[in-house]
C-alpha cells in the first residue's frame, strides 16, 4: 500500500477520495481498502437493527483506525518482533500501541468489519491484535508491504498470515534439525579443542545456518532444484564444507596440519577460502549437485561469480519446458544460487548494489537468488552504529521490490521455515529474496582475537548465552519430542567423546557423477612450459569464411536498417567476397561466427558492446521502422552455438565477476568482458587480482575469460588513453594469463580462436584498439585467416633488408602505425620495426628468431606510455639479457596529458627520437 502512504490516521478527506476511487474501480485500490469499504457498505446497507440507517461517525472512524492498525503491523511489525537473540529490547518504536490509532482496551470486544481483511469475517479487536502480534511480533520479522507488485504482495501475505502459525514440523523433521545443529556444534567444538588458537572463523552463535541450508536443499529438491551453487565468505565456511557439502573431516584436518600436496605453479590458499563440489541424495531420493565457490578475503566479491556460474550451468544443462509464463524461467528453477552474506559486508560493499541492480536484466538473469545473512551484529570490531546508516543491513534489498525475512538465529525452526518460504517464493516468482538471520559471534573475528577489547558488554551477554542447540533441546523436551534421558544421552555424547561423535557422523558421499560441463572440463589439462613456445593452428577454410560472411551481410526480408548500416552491410559483402581486405570489425565477427559454426558458444558483455563504443562492431542491428533487433550471428547454420551479446549496466566489478563465473562453468564458451575504455577495468581491480590472475594458483581453477581493454594514446586525456598494461604484466607469473596487444585484424581473430583451441584455459587480457579500428593500414588479407594460419606472437618487418638495418625498433600496439608512417615518410631503409603481439608469456623463441636477422644493429624499445608505465619495467625484469635502450614519455603520475596540443608534441618527440 505504498501508494497510499501519505494518508495519515485522521485524514478523512483522503479516505473519502479513496472511497470515490473504489466506487469507480474496486481493483484500483489496495485489497485492505477493498475489504474495508465492503464492510463499510455492508454496515450502511443493513445496520445492526430495525430502523438503523447507518453507523456513527465514531464507529466509522474506529473502523478506519483498525484498518490502519492491520496495515501498521504488516508494515512495521518487524520492528517489535523478537528477532534478536542477545538483546531482548528493540530500540525502534513500531508505533503499534492501540492509543496511536485512537483505540483502547475498551474496544477489545467490539466487532469490526475490518476483520474481513485478516480472517475473512468480522472480528473483535482482541482477536485481531492477538493474531497480528503472534504473526508479526514473533521470531520472524517480515518486510514486504513496500512491494509494488500486488500479486507478489498478496502471495506473501497469505503465506505469512496462514502458514507460519500453522507450521508444525513432524518429529522426523525436528530430529533432523537437531541432528544438523548437533553436527554444527560438535564440529566447531572439536576444532576448538584440537586446533586451539588456529583461525577457523567459527559458526558458533549462528549454527542454525546448517539446518537452514539443509532445508534449502531438501525443500528445493521437492520443487525442482537439481543444482545448488553457494557463495560465502569465511564465517562458518568449514562447517558448511563438512556438514552440507560433505567434505571429509580428514581432508579439513589435513588442511589444518597443512598436509597438502605441492603442485608446480600452485601456491594454494588458506582452508577457509577453498571451494568444493559434491552430490547428495535428499530424504525423498532426489539427487542434487552442490558447488561451493572458492572465495578470497575480499568479502562479497564472490557474489557475481556465483550468479555467472549459475547462469552458465542453467544455459548449458537444461532446456526450457515452457512451464512458466516466461518460457525461460523454468530452466532457472533447476539451479539455485545461494549467497551467504555477513551483515557488515552486505551493508558496506558496493558490489552488492551492483549485483542487485543486474539481477533482473536479461543478460544477467538467473531466476532469483537466495540471500542468507549470517548477521553477527558486528563487523571485525565495528558496531552497527558505525557500520551503516540503514536500520537493517538488508535494506539494500528493498530496491528490488523483494521480501526480507528477519529471523532469530536462536530459533532453528523459525530459520528453517524462513528458508522454506524463501525457496517457495523464489521458485514461484523467480526473484531474489533475503533472509536476515540475526545471531551473534561467540568468539572474536577469529579465534585468536579478544572481542572484549572493543565490545565488553556484548560479550558479557554472549558468554552466558546458551547455544542454539541447547535452546532447541529444551524446546524439544518441552513439546515431548525427546525425553530428559534423550537429552542427557546427547549431552554425554557431545561433552565426553567429540572424536567418536565425529567419526560416527554419516558422510553420505555419493560417487561423484560429472555433470555435462564438468565432463567438458575433464577433457582439458593443465598447461606446461612447452605449451607457450608456439600457438595452435586456428585458421579456417574459405567455405567457413563465406558461410559466416553470408550471415553477417544478410538481413531478413522487410528489415530496414539505417543508411549507415546499409553501407556497413555492403562493405561486409565486399570483404567476405575477397574484394576488400578485412578490417578489425569483420575479423572480430568472423572469429565469433567461426566459433559458433563449430557449435561452441560466444558470450560478450560490457558497456555498449552491441554497437561497440567506437561504432565498429554492430553485432546487433535495429530496424529503423519497427525498432526490432536482429542478431546476424544467430543465423549462420542449424545447430550452431549460441551467440549472446549484452549491453551491460554501468558496472565493471559485478559484470566482470559475472562473466568470470560464466567462463568458470563453461570451458567451451568464448566469454568476453569489454571495457568502454581500458582504464575502466580499475573498477574491477579486486576481481582481476583475486580471481582472474590468481585463481589457478590458489584454487587450481582454469578460466578462459577474455578482457578487451581499449588502449592507445590519441589525445583523449588521462582516463581514455591507458588501460594500465603494466598492472597486468606485474600480475603475470607462472604462465597464469595471456597479455596481448594485436596490431592486425587477422592476429586478433587468431587470438580469440586460440582461447578455445588450446587444451587448457587461460584468461587473456588484450589492449584493444580505438583509432586503429579504422586505420587504413590495420587490415588483413583473407589468406591470413585460412587453414594453416595461426596467432603470431611476434611480427617482424617484412620490408626491411637485414643488410641495411642499423637500428631495430621494438614496440607493441598502436604506436607501430605511427612508427611505420614515419619510416615510410622518411624512406628510412636502415630501420626495422618488430612488433610484440603477445607480451606475456614473453615469446622469447619467436623474438630471438627476428632479432637474429639484425646482428649488430642497435635495439630500442619504443612505447608511447610514460617510462614508469607500459611495458618497459616488465621487459627489463622478464628479459634482463636484452641490451635495449628505451624511448617513452617521461616518468609521470598521470597516464597522459589532457591537452591535444601537448599530446601531439609528446608523440612527435617520441617519433623524432626513434628516428634521429
Amino acid at each position: 500500500m505504498d501508494q497510499f502512504s501519505y494518508i495519515a490516521n485522521g485524514d478523512v478527506s483522503a479516505i473519502e477520495a479513496l472511497y470515490k476511487q473504489y466506487l469507480q474501480d474496486p481493483s484500483s485500490v489496495d485489497k485492505s481498502w477493498q475489504f474495508f469499504f465492503k464492510g463499510y457498505e455492508f454496515n450502511n446497507t443493513w445496520g445492526e437493527g430495525p430502523g438503523k440507517a447507518g453507523v456513527s461517525s465514531d464507529s466509522l472512524q474506529k473502523e478506519r483506525e483498525v484498518v490502519h492498525l492491520i496495515r501498521g503491523y504488516r508494515s512495521r511489525g518487524h520492528l517489535l518482533s523478537q528477532i534478536d537473540p542477545i538483546y531482548s529490547k528493540r530500540k525502534y518504536n513500531a508505533n503499534l500501541d492501540l492509543k496511536f490509532f485512537g483505540l483502547s482496551e475498551a474496544d477489545y470486544d467490539t466487532v469490526f468489519e475490518a476483520g474481513v481483511e485478516v480472517f475473512g469475517r468480522p472480528a473483535t479487536l482482541r482477536e485481531l491484535e492477538t493474531f497480528l502480534k503472534n504473526v508479526y511480533g514473533g521470531k520472524i520479522g517480515y518486510e514486504y508491504l513496500y512491494i509494488r507488485d500486488s500479486k507478489v504482495k498478496n502471495w506473501l501475505r497469505n503465506k505469512v498470515e496462514s502458514d507460519y502459525l500453522n507450521y508444525k514440523p513432524s518429529k522426523e523433521q525436528k530430529l533432523r534439525i537437531l541432528g544438523n545443529l548437533n553436527k554444527a556444534v560438535a564440529f566447531e567444538n572439536f576444532l576448538h579443542t584440537k586446533f586451539l588458537g588456529k583461525k577457523r572463523f567459527s559458526l558458533e552463535g549462528g549454527e542454525s545456518t546448517i539446518p537452514a541450508l539443509d532445508a534449502a536443499i531438501q525443500h528445493g529438491a521437492k520443487l525442482g532444484v537439481e543444482e545448488v551453487v553457494i557463495g560465502m565468505a569465511h564465517r562458518g565456511r568449514l562447517n558448511v564444507l563438512t556438514n552440507i557439502m560433505q567434505k571429509p573431516y580428514e581432508q579439513v584436518f589435513n588442511e589444518f596440519e597443512e598436509n597438502v600436496p605441492t603442485l608446480e605453479f600452485s601456491d594454494g590458499d588458506v582452508k577457509y577460502h577453498m571451494g568444493y563440489s559434491s552430490q547428495v541424495e535428499t530424504v525423498e531420493g532426489h539427487r542434487v549437485s552442490l558447488k561451493l565457490m572458492a572465495n578470497p578475503s575480499h568479502l562479497e566479491t564472490v557474489d557475481p561469480v556465483v550468479l555467472g556460474y549459475a547462469r552458465a550451468r542453467a544455459d548449458a544443462h537444461f532446456k526450457s519446458e515452457g512451464t512458466k509464463y516466461n518460457s525461460f524461467d523454468d530452466i532457472y528453477d533447476k539451479i539455485l544460487p545461494i549467497i551467504i552474506h555477513g551483515d557488515a559486508s552486505l551493508a558496506g560493499q558496493g558490489v552488492v548494489y551492483e549485483v542487485n541492480q543486474m539481477s533482473n536484466l536479461p543478460g544477467y538473469y538467473v531466476g532469483g537468488a537466495i540471500h542468507f545473512i549470517i548477521n553477527n551484529q558486528i563487523g571485525f570490531t565495528t558496531d552497527n552504529r558505525d557500520a551503516r546508516s540503514s536500520i537493517y543491513s538488508s535494506d539494500v534489498a528493498k530496491m528490488l521490490d523483494t521480501p526480507i525475512l528477519h529471523v532469530n538465529g536462536d530459533d532453528a525452526e523459525a530459520v528453517v521455515y524462513a528458508m522454506e518460504l524463501a525457496i517457495e517464493f523464489r521458485q514461484e516468482f523467480n526473484k531474489d529474496i533475503y533472509i536476515d538471520m540475526i545471531c551473534y559471534r561467540k568468539y572474536g573475528h577469529n579465534e585468536a582475537d579478544e572481542p572484549k577489547f572493543t565490545q565488553p558488554g556484548m560479550y558479557e551477554i554472549i558468554s552466558k548465552h546458551p547455544s542454539p542447540r541447547e535452546i532447541y533441546i529444551e524446546k524439544l523436551k518441552s513439546d515431548g519430542t525427546i525425553t530428559d534421558n534423550d537429552a542427557r544421552t546427547l549431552k554425554e555424547q557431545f561433552d565426553n567423546n567429540l572424536q567418536d561423535l565425529l567419526s560416527k557422523v554419516k558422510q553420505n558421499q555419493l560417487p561423484y557423477e560429472l555433470p555435462k560441463l564438468e565432463r567438458d572440463w575433464a577433457e582439458l589439462r593443465r598447461s606446461t612450459v612447452g605449451d607457450f613456445d608456439s600457438s595452435p593452428r586456428t585458421g579456417i577454410s574459405r567455405e567457413e569464411i563465406e558461410l559466416v560472411g553470408k550471415a553477417l551481410s544478410t538481413v531478413p526480408e522487410g528489415f530496414t536498417p539505417i543508411k549507415q548500416i546499409e553501407k556497413v552491410l555492403e562493405e561486409r559483402r565486399e570483404i567476405f567476397a575477397g574484394k576488400k581486405p578485412f578490417n578489425w570489425a569483420a575479423a572480430e565477427l568472423l572469429a565469433y561466427g567461426s566459433i559458433l559454426a563449430e557449435e561452441k558458444w560466444v558470450r560478450m558483455s560490457g558497456q555498449d558492446v552491441q554497437r561497440g563504443t567506437f561504432s565498429h562492431r554492430h553485432a546487433i542491428l535495429h530496424d529503423v521502422k519497427t525498432y526490432e533487433a536482429y542478431n546476424n550471428l544467430a543465423h549462420i547454420k542449424p545447430n550452431q552455438g549460441k551467440f549472446e551479446i549484452y549491453n551491460s549496466l554501468l558496472s565493471e566489478y559485478a559484470v566482470m565477476g559475472f562473466e568470470y563465473g560464466y567462463a568458470l562453468a563453461n570451458p567451451n564458451a568464448l566469454v568476453i568482458w569489454e571495457a568502454q575504455f581500458g582504464d575502466f577495468a580499475n573498477g574491477a581491480q579486486i576481481m582481476i587480482d583475486q580471481f582472474v590472475v590468481a585463481a589457478e594458483s590458489k584454487w587450481n581453477l582454469m578460466n578462459g575469460l577474455v578482457l578487451l581493454l581499449p588502449h592507445g594514446y590519441e589525445g583523449q586525456g588521462p582516463e581514455h588513453s591507458n588501460a594500465r598494461p603494466e598492472r597486468f604484466l606485474q600480475l603475470a607469473g607462472e604462465y597464469n594469463i595471456y597479455v596481448c596487444n594485436c596490431t592486425t585484424p587477422a592476429n586478433f581473430f587468431h587470438m580469440l580462436r586460440r582461447q578455445l583451441a588450446l587444451p587448457f584455459r587461460k584468461p587473456c587480457v588484450h589492449m584493444s584498439p580505438k583509432s586503429m579500428l579504422r586505420h587504413p593500414m590495420a587490415i588483413s588479407d583473407i589468406s591470413e585467416f585460412e587453414t594453416g594460419t595461426s596467432f603470431r606472437e611476434v611480427i617482424g618487418d617484412a620490408d626491411a633488408d637485414p643488410k641495411k638495418v642499423k637500428r631495430v625498433l621494438l614496440c607493441t600496439g598502436k604506436i607501430y602505425y605511427d612508427l611505420l608512417k614515419r619510416k615510410m615518410d622518411s624512406k628510412r631503409e636502415d630501420i626495422a620495426i618488430i612488433r610484440l603481439e603477445q607480451l606475456y608469456p614473453l615469446p622469447k623463441v619467436q623474438l630471438l628468431a627476428e632479432l637474429e636477422k639484425y646482428a649488430g644493429a642497435e635495439q630500442i624499445w619504443v612505447q608511447e606510455e610514460p617510462l614508469n608505465m607500459g611495458y618497459w619495467s616488465y621487459l627489463r625484469r622478464e628479459y634482463p639479457e636484452a641490451n635495449w635502450d628505451v624511448i617513452s614519455r617521461k616518468i609521470s603520475a598521470s597516464p597522459a596529458t589532457g591537452y591535444t596540443k601537448n599530446h601531439n608534441e609528446f608523440q612527435n618527440k617520441i617519433l623524432d627520437k626513434a628516428f634521429e
